[in-house]
């Protein structure tokens, strides 16, 4: 099985550049995307069925979301991404994705840009130190890096 990249898919800006690199690196080495979107607990509503239902629309507006990004992924990656959809924060969605698969072997997070810090998921990988049982390596990329930077450093 080819080595997996993992891609967290949120809505931050630089989210992008993360998914360029993971996908150029992945298309030059053989590997295969593994894109995660963590969605949040469903609402503290008291009635089940309101839960239910504001959980099937956060799933099913993540799923859209990676069948969207999926098209470019594949093009750029040369091969179809794996699309993982997890619930809870988003180090602990990490954390289970890793543990779970063996063949993810990079975790690609993109930086945030200016004075906006490294961004939450690399400030929280910094500050807890690891990302649980399993020892995997972190690649952390400029977020405002262009199309051609990122080409020539993957």
């Amino acid at each position: 099985m080819p080595r997996k990249f993992l891609v967290v898919v949120d809505d931050s800006p630089e989210f992008e550049t993360a998914l360029r690199y993971a996908a150029r690196r992945a298309r030059s080495t053989g590997g295969r995307l593994a894109l995660l979107r963590v969605i949040g607990y469903g609402s503290d509503a008291h009635w089940s069925g309101v839960r239910d239902e504001i959980d099937r629309q956060l799933r099913e507006e993540a799923e859209a979301l990676l069948m969207r990004l999926g098209e470019e992924a594949t093009e750029r990656a040369g091969a179809p991404p794996l699309f993982l959809i997890e619930e809870g924060d988003p180090i602990g969605a990490i954390r289970k994705v890793i543990d779970d698969d063996p063949d993810i072997k990079i975790l690609i997070l993109a930086a945030g840009s200016g004075n906006r810090g490294p961004g939450p998921l690399i400030s929280a990988l910094l500050k807890q130190g690891s990302l649980g049982g399993r020892k995997l390596p972190v690649t952390i990329v400029p977020g405002e890096l262009s199309e051609s930077e990122v080409e020539d450093l993957a």
